[in-house]
């Protein structure tokens, strides 16, 4: 079989400071100061995480497009987008 092999994504535990993300044999912790719109995502909607591509992940729920580069690293990424509201920023 020709092609690279992606097991699906799996959200492992979830805190106050964001969620650890399973890819492959990497834990990867996706923390809400670095990706604000996922804090007030509901579990569900955490947990729908579809990885299409090795460096591409989509969560349908929320409309949100990731780099996994951008998980790994998030100060090489600066936020292009912010929460609707500023007090979604806070808790």
């Amino acid at each position: 079989m020709l092609g690279h092999t992606i097991s699906a994504p799996e959200v492992t535990h979830i805190s106050r400071h964001g969620f650890w993300l399973l890819l492959g044999q990497d834990e990867l912790l996706v923390r809400f100061e670095d990706f604000p719109w996922f804090r007030q995502a509901t579990i569900d909607a955490l947990t729908q995480v579809e990885w299409p591509s090795p460096d591409h992940l989509y969560w349908p729920q929320l409309d949100v497009d990731l780099s996994v580069q951008s998980i790994r690293s998030p100060s090489d990424f600066p936020l292009l987008a912010r929460p609707d509201s500023e007090t979604d920023l806070v808790n």
